[in-house]
């Protein structure tokens, strides 16, 4: 049964998503603290006051603000980059609203659903072989979408929501966070690297009895004990983007219409590096979108086409769409696409019989309206 539309805000419930919103800066102020104290300890404390070599010196001063420049300018795009939400193409029509509202019959809703989708290029389902519906925000969920429960929203082939920046990973800024990662993984070995020979002096009484050897100390098991955590989980998202998965699809594999597949999204490492970084290879270290896609279809290695799902949305023209929109869906089953994530330069080939099919879509019975976050 679809909830009704939701209810405006209470006042006492828009003053504790306020309150909320503050305290989810915390993380962020923190690591903005640690960051802002450890250029300090580094710059003056340790490059101005204990080098004493100037050669030495301005090639620490010099390597360090590069690593500094583009660990801030990553982390700030992960924060800041506005996760993407469903085209309108995903989202229920008034009247379909309506409709599916006022059914109280499960059988009925099913349909509803089911017609939608139906014109909409879905192929991942939920485990029940249901139709992904997001009942907050009365979509049908594209593939690879969930709904955040912190923003409250549908993020598209959302990952995770990050504390520690404040913001959903999503395809709009998972690149900007796996960059994120490496600067910062980079900048901490850096620092732990050149503060060590100094380190070591403080434990041998080889520096002067000044608070620079307390920085000193404190900087390198800051930076150390941050590098192995960085390490980890920088190693562990290499792994999911060798994979094409998400953090959320590593613990729940996609569900299509033959069952469960973790691998169905995977075109092979290469194909899968350069769907999150995109091919031109100048733009791979620099925090600028360059992703492929458009976030609301993928293309699969399934050997299993969708008999139900037609090329593209009814009624959708690309060439109607205005020069700011570059949102584009596959023009036939993700299972025969080339696309230049799968071969460069080649258009669609039609086969033969394919838009007879397409017209008849037809129905699953075993599908059920699911809400799933």
């Amino acid at each position: 049964m679809v909830s009704k539309l939701k209810m405006a805000p209470s006042g006492s419930g828009s003053i504790k998503r306020s309150c909320q919103r503050v305290l989810y800066w915390i993380p962020v102020v923190f690591i903005t603290i640690i960051v802002a104290w450890s250029y300090y300890a580094y710059v003056v404390q340790l490059c101005i006051e204990s080098v004493e070599n100037i050669g030495e010196k301005i090639v620490y001063l010099l390597a360090y603000h590069l690593f500094f420049f583009m660990f801030t300018w990553a982390y700030w795009q992960t924060i800041f980059t506005k996760p993407m939400n469903p085209l309108k193409e995903f989202h229920l029509p008034y009247a379909d609203k309506e409709l599916l509202e006022r059914e109280d019959r499960g059988e009925s809703q099913q349909e509803i659903l089911r017609r939608i989708a139906k014109d909409l290029p879905i192929y991942t389902r939920t485990m029940s072989g249901a139709i992904r519906y997001c009942d907050r925000c009365q979509l049908v969920k594209p593939d690879r979408c969930h709904h955040c429960s912190v923003c409250d929203k549908c993020i598209l082939k959302m990952d995770h929501h990050c504390p520690w920046v404040n913001n959903c990973v999503g395809f709009s800024n998972y690149k900007f966070f796996m960059l994120f990662l490496l600067y910062s993984l980079l900048y901490c070995l850096f620092v732990a690297a050149t503060d060590l020979q100094y380190f070591i002096k403080f434990w041998t009484n080889g520096l002067p009895d000044t608070q620079a050897k307390f920085h000193i100390m404190f900087l390198f098991f800051a930076a150390s004990m941050f590098s192995v955590s960085l390490s980890s989980l920088f190693g562990y998202h290499c792994w999911l983007v060798g994979k094409n998965r998400s953090t959320l699809e590593a613990f729940r594999a996609p569900a299509f219409r033959h069952g469960a597949d973790k691998n169905g999204f995977s075109l092979g490492f290469s194909k899968n590096f350069r769907q999150v970084f995109g091919d031109e290879k100048k733009y791979w270290p620099l925090p600028i979108f360059s992703s492929q896609g458009d976030g609301c279809s993928f293309p699969t290695c399934l050997v299993n086409q969708d008999p139900e799902q037609p090329s593209t949305p009814a009624g959708y023209n690309p060439s109607t769409k205005s020069a700011g929109e570059t949102h584009q869906f596959p023009a036939k089953p993700l299972r025969e696409s080339q696309s230049r994530l799968l071969n460069s330069g080649q258009s669609w080939s039609e086969a033969e019989g394919a838009d007879d099919k397409d017209k008849r879509g037809t129905s699953n019975p075993a599908m059920t309206i699911e809400n799933e976050t």
